[in-house]
């Protein structure tokens, strides 16, 4: 992946105290600090266990086009490398009892994975988010979900259960009784979340997604489950590969600080953030507190 000078503006987001040396980033909210340019010359200025969560969801290596700065297209070897040159970087900063979650086709998280064993971390999930994106290939299995890894730094400081929405039938209206059968002992704000998403919408309609980045976006939905289930309003939050800018967003809508990178798109980030008029997808879930 290449590397893109860092550019700068006014900060407003006081970044100085999880930095080792003084930085500006190119766009600041009351929140949140975005940085125009290579994560891998933002990372190892953060300072060591400053971050509560981080999000991560770089370029799969599928060889599409996204901007000048970017190569989708390495051999797998080089594309594992570079990944554990981010991850090391993004473990060194996370503090103990903090959440890391990576997003990534089950291909690559599977050794991923084993990588971030190494580095120390505890397996907590492999939760596949169910979304059909490309054809049926001959001789395999239709793919049909992505792969988000959750890991933390020892026991996790901060957990917090999801409940979704029981099922009803779309024809009937009647409830879908996959729960055991035993209805009264049923919570009453749902089901506990599971570790296999099927209710996560594809970002198909430029409603949900910037038309000047025609690259995938993710549901805002995404992001919700991740930010209420690792962390506290007024947390740190961390996305290196910012892409359209949902972990910034739905930061700033739950309250938490962020900091985060992109090295294509950073205008296209603070458009979202100042209000174009991208929409945020329903979502149903009750958080118990």
């Amino acid at each position: 992946m290449r590397q893109a000078l860092l550019k700068w503006t006014d900060e407003k987001f006081d970044v100085s105290p999880f930095f080792r040396n003084p930085v500006k980033p190119f766009h600041n909210t009351a929140l949140g600090a975005l940085f125009d340019g290579d994560c891998m010359r933002v990372l190892p200025l953060i300072d060591d266990q400053v971050v509560d969560t981080i999000f991560a969801d770089p370029p799969f290596n599928l060889g599409k086009e996204y901007g000048e700065n970017t190569d989708d297209s390495l051999p797998d070897d080089r594309y594992i490398g570079w990944c554990g040159e981010w991850l090391t970087e993004c473990v060194r900063v996370l503090k103990p009892g903090g959440s890391l979650f990576l997003y990534n086709l089950p291909k690559w998280n599977v050794l991923l994975g084993a990588f971030l064993h190494q580095l120390g971390l505890e397996f907590r999930h492999w939760i596949a988010i169910e979304i059909s994106a490309c054809l049926p290939i001959p001789g395999r299995l239709h793919p049909s979900h992505y792969s988000l890894l959750y890991y933390s730094k020892g026991k996790p400081k901060t957990f917090y259960r999801i409940r979704t929405p029981i099922l009803t039938c779309r024809h009937c209206g009647g409830e879908v009784k996959d729960y055991g059968g035993h209805r009264g002992a049923m919570n009453p704000n749902g089901v506990t979340l599971k570790d296999v998403w099927t209710d996560i919408p594809p970002v198909r309609h430029w409603k949900f997604k910037s038309r000047d980045r025609r690259a995938n976006a993710l549901s805002t939905k995404i992001l919700d489950r991740v930010i209420e289930m690792s962390t506290e309003p007024g947390d740190l939050v961390l996305d290196p590969f910012g892409g359209s800018g949902t972990t910034f967003v739905v930061c700033e809508a739950k309250h938490r600080h962020w900091i985060g990178a992109e090295i294509d798109f950073a205008r296209e980030i603070v458009a979202r953030l100042e209000g174009d008029g991208i929409r945020a997808h329903k979502n149903g879930d009750f958080i118990e507190r």
